[in-house]
């Protein structure tokens, strides 16, 4: 499935169904990220709270989901992600 996400609370609806998928708890996940309880809650039900891309990306690891960046409207980058790193 592809979900497009436009704001924070779009994507702490995504967080907050997967978590829960996985029969996961917010202190079991919080623990596993090395953040607080509170603050994967506030990123659950408002998407206010701030976590690291690292946290982020751990996350999505642990929910199963993956982060796929893309341009707008079908347009071609022109630019290529590379393993040895991104040429800026």
């Amino acid at each position: 499935m592809k979900i497009i996400v436009h704001t924070p609370a779009g994507l702490a609806e995504i967080l907050h169904s997967a978590r829960k998928e996985r029969g996961l708890t917010q202190t079991q996940v919080a623990a596993r990220l090395g953040i607080g309880q509170p603050r994967l809650s506030a990123l659950e039900t408002t998407g206010t709270a701030s976590i690291s891309l690292e946290q982020m990306l751990a996350l999505f690891a642990l929910y199963d989901l993956e982060l796929c960046v893309q341009t707008r409207h079908g347009q071609t980058p022109q630019y290529e992600a590379r393993e040895d790193g991104p040429e800026w």
